[in-house]
C-alpha cells in the first residue's frame, strides 16, 4: 500500500495519532483486539480494540521525533493505557484493581490466563479504565497528566524487584 515507505503511513495520518493508530491496525501485527461477551448477555459478543502496538508505535515515534517531524500529533493525549500485564500488575499491588478469589489465586500460582479470554480481556480493559480514572483524580488536583504520561510511570515502577517479586498474569 505504501510501496515499501516508511513514513506511508504517517503522512496518511496527517498529524492525527488517532488516524495513524487506526492505519497500523489494519496490519496484522498491530490488530490487537479481543471478542468479548458481556455479563449480562453472553450472546452480545463485541470487539475490543486495545491496539497496544500500534499505540506505543505513536508514543515512540513522538519521543523520537521530540513530537515534531514525524513525531507530531495534535491528539498525542488521546492515547490510552497501552494496555499489557505489567501495569495491571502495578495497579494490583497498589490495591487499584481487585481480582475475585479465584482469578487471583489462578494469577499467584503464575498459571497462564488465555490470550482473548474474558479473564484476560477484564484485566486489560479495566487497566485503561482505572487509568483514565487516575488522569481525571490527578487532573482534578490541578496537575495535568495523560494515560501515556501514566502508562511509563507505571510500566517503569513495575520494573522494580519489589514488583518482580510478585507474579503477575501471564498469557501468551
Amino acid at each position: 500500500r505504501y510501496a515499501g515507505a516508511f513514513d506511508g503511513p504517517i503522512r496518511e495520518a496527517s498529524g492525527s495519532v488517532a488516524i495513524l493508530v487506526e492505519i497500523l491496525a489494519n496490519m496484522p501485527l498491530f490488530r490487537d483486539e479481543s471478542s468479548y461477551a458481556g455479563r449480562d448477555n453472553p450472546l452480545d459478543r463485541r470487539t475490543i480494540p486495545f491496539y497496544k502496538r500500534a499505540q506505543i508505535t505513536a508514543s515512540d515515534l513522538a519521543a523520537a521525533f521530540g513530537e515534531t517531524g514525524f513525531g507530531a500529533f495534535r491528539d498525542l493525549d488521546d492515547l490510552t493505557l497501552f494496555a499489557d500485564n505489567l501495569v495491571p500488575h502495578v495497579l494490583r499491588c497498589a490495591g487499584v484493581l481487585v481480582y475475585d478469589a479465584a482469578l487471583a489465586q489462578r494469577i499467584d500460582a503464575a498459571e497462564n490466563i488465555d490470550a482473548g479470554s474474558s479473564s484476560e480481556v477484564e484485566i486489560r480493559a479495566l487497566a485503561v479504565h482505572a487509568v483514565e480514572g487516575l488522569v481525571a483524580g490527578v487532573r482534578e488536583r490541578g496537575t495535568e497528566t495523560t494515560a501515556r504520561e501514566l502508562d511509563t510511570l507505571l510500566w517503569t515502577r513495575g520494573q522494580r524487584p519489589e514488583y518482580k517479586a510478585s507474579p503477575r498474569h501471564r498469557t501468551r
